[in-house]
């Protein structure tokens, strides 16, 4: 039953359509980067960029190069859509895409991970086999059908995202609407929507409509009856989000996502014109099937367990920030943090206070004041430059952080040298104060 219904073949109008969007995506989020200064801020100005931990050996290419970076990246969203050269086109972004994601994270966004996944499949899945530059010049190639498996590795894909993101938001100042008052003040000058963002009553719609949205759209989409009222709610939703939060192309790549609920028939219609029905049927079998329900299943038992390791670690993830990243714990949480970075010259016992403009972007010193693993990352970026003076150094930190409304606590042992510890990826570090949050 399984086999019949993941590899039976299926109109691939859906994947054609949404490969050229996703291309014109890749070129809008390249180009953007460049033309909006993100590139500039981000992988040029610095002088020191953190990376993951694990990824200190990549790091932005010198000078300009990061312009050209991203030129080509957007050079390979061109080539995307018009299905030229597809497999080496996708692949090379994927990786180019997974290079600016681990490179970086002081401009951390869910949604970068989410497009990272997504390059991956869109290089493997057979998207260029129609309505492409690739199947004109090689007839070939094209077919009108794909096989089912590919459709539902998006759609579960997109449930796991919805269904952790709505999970997350269970809990005590999203309840309370207290979030929502911290996430909305700063956009009390947004033109037209300004004042109304500031009242009580907005941010309780905003606090369950997100809730909801976020649990149920995916249901909504695939059940037929509630499918156009539920592709209404999503653009509603991803608009206010695009021109609220300002999160790029993340809304719209969402909506794009939604030619994978419509029946293929009507997807074709409208974007390619043609008449032609696929009758679905089942593939002939082929050694190849296990394989890819292997690959299927071990990729999404990772995407399943990823989200929940914040639980095997100490104390509340919303303080420790252990276990958040790749986990779609989206818009939860806002952190802020005071820090006086001390080093101690382990032979002289000379104290020098570092003046963190000294060293980092004025973003990036925001998260080294409250962001564990940014602080412990600049005590080893201390170490090293000190080391390169010939001096010995140990980096003690003292610093508070508050969440959301909530008060100022001490965050880090002020007694721990940061630059002698190691970080612990899969335990606690236990040189993080215990939460006092309420």
């Amino acid at each position: 039953m399984l086999y019949r219904f993941l590899f039976k073949k299926i109109d691939n109008a859906q994947l054609v359509v949404f490969r050229v969007f996703y291309g014109l995506l890749v070129m809008s989020e390249s180009f953007g980067a460049i033309a909006t200064g993100w590139v500039r801020k981000t992988l040029i100005e610095p002088k020191f960029t953190f990376s993951f931990i694990w990824f200190d050996w990549l790091q932005p290419l010198p000078g300009n190069g990061m312009y050209i970076y991203f030129a080509v990246m957007g050079i390979l969203g061109f080539l995307i859509t018009i299905g030229y050269k597809y497999r080496f086109s996708s692949l090379a972004f994927a990786f180019m895409w997974a290079g600016v994601y681990f490179m970086q994270k002081t401009s951390y966004n869910n949604h970068y991970y989410l497009f990272m996944l997504l390059a991956f499949m869109m290089a493997i899945f057979p998207a260029h086999k129609d309505a492409s530059l690739d199947a004109k010049l090689n007839p070939s190639l094209r077919t009108h059908s794909m096989q089912n498996w590919i459709r539902w590795t998006i759609i579960f894909q997109l449930f796991i995202v919805y269904t952790y993101a709505s999970v997350a938001k269970l809990y005590g100042d999203w309840l309370d609407f207290s979030f929502m008052e911290v996430l909305l003040k700063p956009k009390k000058d947004y033109f037209l929507v300004g004042e109304i963002l500031q009242q009580k009553w907005t941010h309780k719609v905003v606090a369950f409509y997100g809730i909801f949205f976020d649990l149920l759209i995916v249901p909504a989409l695939l059940w037929k009856p509630t499918r156009k009222i539920a592709f209404a709610f999503s653009i509603f939703f991803h608009l206010f989000n695009s021109y609220v939060f300002r999160i790029g192309i993340f809304p719209y790549l969402s909506l794009a996502f939604t030619v994978f609920f419509f029946e293929p028939q009507t997807i074709r219609n409208i974007f390619l014109k043609t008449k032609e029905i696929v009758v679905e049927k089942v593939s002939a079998p082929s050694k190849g099937r296990n394989l890819v329900l292997g690959v299927l299943g071990i990729y999404f038992i990772i995407q399943i367990l990823l989200p929940l390791r914040h639980h095997a670690f100490e104390d509340n993830v919303l303080w420790t920030e252990e276990g958040h990243r790749l986990s779609w714990r989206m818009m939860l949480r806002s952190r802020t943090g005071s820090i006086h970075v001390k080093v101690v010259n382990k032979e002289t016992k000379k104290i020098t206070y570092v003046n963190l403009n000294d060293h980092l972007t004025k973003k990036q010193g925001r998260r080294v004041s409250c962001y564990p693993d940014f602080t412990w990352q600049f005590a080893q970026y201390l170490k090293e430059h000190y080391a390169s003076n010939g001096e010995d150094v140990q980096v003690f930190v003292t610093n508070r952080v508050k969440i959301n409304n909530g008060k100022y606590h001490e965050f880090i042992d002020p007694k721990v040298d940061l630059a002698s510890v190691p970080w612990k990826h899969f335990l606690h570090n236990d040189w993080i104060c215990p939460s006092q949050m309420q």
